[in-house]
């Protein structure tokens, strides 16, 4: 084997034997406290000092008081809002990152430098959280969207990354396989890039420049989805039921070899039923893994190594354990939990290359199993469905069998005076912090399982300490003040993903059920007995809207339509019907050789291709005429609004041949960013805006809507055409039915030309931006123009 190899092995295999060694003299302790109950008497004494701050007895006077009312922590601006009204928010967020920095950033709270890094965090959150809860009347906080995302990034001066990530993270999400919980898959893949970019934040002076800042960041966030990666796509799916028993082992033993050995095997032959989802997993953890690598220093590489392999292999021996084995030692149920959860956080050190602190890794190393467990205990009863394996499974199926095993609900209890006392020195904020995340553990899990099974639970696991277990449960009961922003935020994640995924899978049916409708009306029937040179032509018109066109515009009248304005679903069809015409006949011109020169369009020959140049004219304009005459017919509505909309979108005919005009004129001449946007909101963008005014033209809508309208079309416009023209340099021609190239062949500018491609991109997300906060000022939520903005910008067609 390869020299490098066998150092890795060597390493790794000394790595794990150390870890192990340092997990069983941490456990030898904890288990001491646990047949002493030394832990009984520190943790009341804590607990009754604690209870000072959290339990607060009503005054008489608070019968009278008009005191807001707490709200529910869904509507995240209210309560922010409610604990700013109430005093609560500097508390709040003080107990908040201060777990972060002991959690995250393994930080001691009685440094100075780590309580001024603290105090200037809370003042940043606190003056963000203010200003956009006073501005900001949407349910979720901005930066659960992209536009807030990318905003962020364009402070900073990473869009180029955050661009990677979120296709790389829109990917992903297309790759989950449907039996795993894609929402939490993809919440830890962005917590543990959030976690790494925190980091290297740290890490950072206020020496650093602008440029090394937005380079480490940059750098933060590419580390962070590669380590990310394996949650979702290693520890998530080997823990799933959708491999078989012999993937799960021939993939254990490919990300087995890639640690010992420090290079990626080959796929090679996949034994399974899920070779597509394999060759995608394997490409991606493979890049991951060798971006990883070259960004690790030479002292680095070895301890990123050693820390993978004892996390990895802590994992599988974990995973491969089975509750109907009633033999398993307490060491063997415990020692890899304190393992896989201290070596999941130290990981992250080593990815961004930070230098050694022991200060770092031994309370981190301590801290892990405190999480877990409470992570254990929180997901018990699914655990106990799925027949895994952690302490807490184990206890309740062999408690009342075997004397000998540990407590996990007790053992907790003693990691947390351990932690106060042993690791954190008895200090006052550090023991406020964990009691605060320890009682709020257990009042989140009380208010998810109910009262009833909550008792149930607290009879088999607090039975061992009556008098301590009461005062847990007074405090789980009475005590206040104990949530916490990480929680929230993680509540308005998932919550904004479930809600995301069905909004996106109604946006696909809406136009998938809605096209079907339209497609079934676009037909122009042949009246008996016509000429036979009008049946030519409509023959070459119902030819051309026989194409597998996407009729996103009649789509989007639709929705606006009938969803929206609560128009009658038959009494637009003709408005439909006109705006397909309309496009369709623009295409046919646009295809001409005169113009564009294209030979296929909508996956099949373009008109003139079929016809000749002179059929296809006169098809464009007949089609035209045809859209006038569909809009005649809008007979349900106000005569005087109908010739309105007549007007309105005669206009918009004149403006897209004058875009086309102006398109034309530009051939083989360099445009200015300002002269291209024009073209192409004159192009496109008063199509989109067509489609939006009309049927609010129809239910007559007020102006200022209708104006918001216009200023989301324009955007959404633009970052649609650079979107095409990203897909002319980069696309694939069997996707979108006409050749790629076709701008530079005919020597057209366009915004990747003027721009290049990533100056383009940027571009596109900037006016996706713009759109987005454009719909902010329509007073309604239309979830369909929010996916249909990420559809524009994320389509491969």
């Amino acid at each position: 084997m390869h020299r490098m190899n066998e150092k890795f092995i060597n390493h790794a295999n000394t790595g794990y034997q150390l870890a192990e060694q340092k997990a069983v003299q941490y456990f030898a302790s904890l288990y001491a406290q646990v047949v002493d109950k030394t832990y009984v008497t520190a943790l009341t004494e804590d607990i009754q000092m604690w209870k000072r701050n959290h339990i607060h007895y009503a005054s008489w006077l608070s019968f009278f008081s008009r005191a807001k009312k707490k709200p529910d922590t869904r509507d995240y601006h209210k309560y922010i809002q409610w604990l700013n009204y109430t005093g609560k928010l500097d508390d709040y967020l003080d107990r908040s990152v201060s777990y972060i920095y002991m959690r995250d950033l393994g930080k001691a709270l009685n440094s100075p430098d780590t309580q001024n890094r603290i105090k200037r965090v809370i003042a940043d959150i606190k003056k963000h959280l203010i200003q956009s809860t006073s501005a900001n009347e949407e349910d979720q906080p901005e930066f659960m969207n992209l536009a807030g995302v990318y905003r962020w990034a364009q402070k900073e001066g990473i869009e180029t990354a955050t661009i990677w990530v979120i296709n790389k993270l829109r990917s992903v999400s297309s790759h989950i396989p449907k039996e795993m919980d894609a929402e939490q898959a993809q919440r830890k893949l962005i917590k543990i890039i959030i976690g790494v970019i925190l980091h290297v934040m740290e890490e950072m002076d206020d020496n650093v420049s602008p440029a090394e800042r937005a380079r480490r960041l940059d750098e933060a966030i590419r580390l962070g989805y590669s380590y990310g990666l394996t949650y979702p796509f290693i520890d998530d799916l080997l823990d799933s039921q959708v491999l078989t028993v012999q993937e799960k082992e021939q993939y254990s033993r490919m990300i087995r070899a890639a640690l010992l050995t420090g290079t990626v095997p080959e796929l090679g032959d996949w034994n399974g039923n899920h070779m597509k989802l394999f060759q995608f997993i394997h490409a991606e953890l493979s890049d991951a893994f060798e971006y990883i690598k070259q960004h690790q220093r030479p002292d680095t590489q070895q301890i990123f190594f050693e820390q993978s392999y004892v996390f990895f292999h802590a994992q599988d021996i974990d995973r491969v354990k089975d509750l109907t084995h009633a033999n398993y030692t307490n060491e063997e149920l415990y020692i890899p939990v304190i393992l896989k959860s201290a070596s999941s956080r130290l990981i992250v050190r080593s990815v961004i290359g930070a230098p050694e602190d022991e200060g770092f890794e031994q309370r981190t190393f301590f801290y892990g199993i405190y999480n877990q467990l409470a992570d254990d205990f929180a997901d018990m009863v699914d655990d106990m469905r799925d027949g895994a394996v952690t302490p807490y499974t184990y206890y309740l199926k062999y408690h009342e069998q075997r004397s000998d095993l540990i407590n996990p609900f007790e053992l907790y209890w003693v990691v947390i005076s351990y932690l106060i006392h042993n690791v954190y020195d008895s200090d006052a904020m550090a023991c406020e912090v964990i009691l605060d995340r320890a009682m709020n553990g257990l009042k989140r899990y009380k208010e998810r399982v109910g009262t009833e099974m909550y008792n149930e639970m607290m009879e088999i696991f607090a039975s061992g300490n009556p008098e301590f277990n009461r005062l847990i449960q007074q405090m789980v009961r009475q005590a206040d003040d104990v949530d916490f922003f990480d929680k929230l935020l993680r509540d308005q994640m998932i919550t904004h993903l479930k809600n995301d995924s069905k909004e996106k899978e109604d946006f696909f049916n809406t136009i998938t059920t809605v096209r079907h409708q339209i497609n079934n009306q676009l037909k122009i029937t042949k009246p008996h007995g016509i000429p036979a040179m009008k049946e030519q032509l409509i023959d070459a018109a119902n030819y051309s809207l026989e194409g597998d066109g996407k009729r996103i515009r009649p789509i989007l009248t639709w929705v606006m339509g009938v969803n929206e304005y609560g128009l009658d679903a038959s009494a637009i069809v003709p408005l439909l019907r006109s705006l397909e015409y309309m496009h369709t006949a623009s295409l046919i011109f646009d295809d001409l050789p005169s113009q564009d020169n294209a030979s296929t369009r909508r996956g099949r020959q373009t008109l003139h291709q079929v016809h000749n140049s002179a059929t296809a004219e006169l098809t464009g304009l007949y089609l035209i005429q045809k859209a006038i005459g569909e809009q005649s017919s809008l007979d349900q509505f106000n005569a005087e609004t109908v010739l309105a909309l007549i007007l309105y979108s005669a206009q918009k005919a004149e403006d897209m041949c004058m875009g086309q005009a102006m398109d034309l004129d530009a051939k083989g001449k360099e445009l200015t960013l300002e002269q291209l946007n024009m073209v192409c909101f004159y192009k496109t963008g008063v199509a989109f805006e067509a489609c939006l005014v009309m049927p609010a033209m129809l239910a007559q809508v007020k102006e200022p809507e209708i104006a918001a309208l216009k200023k989301f079309a324009y955007h959404a416009g633009i970052a649609f055409q650079i979107k095409d023209d990203l897909l002319d340099v980069e696309g694939d021609q069997l996707l979108l039915g006409k050749p790629i190239g076709q701008d530079s062949e005919n020597n057209h500018s366009n915004f990747v030309s003027i721009l290049g491609q990533e100056g383009a991109s940027k571009e596109m997300w900037e006016h996706y931006c713009l759109a987005m906060e454009a719909l902010k000022e329509v007073p309604r939520n239309i979830a369909f123009l929010k996916h249909l903005m990420n559809y524009m910008v994320n389509r491969d067609y």
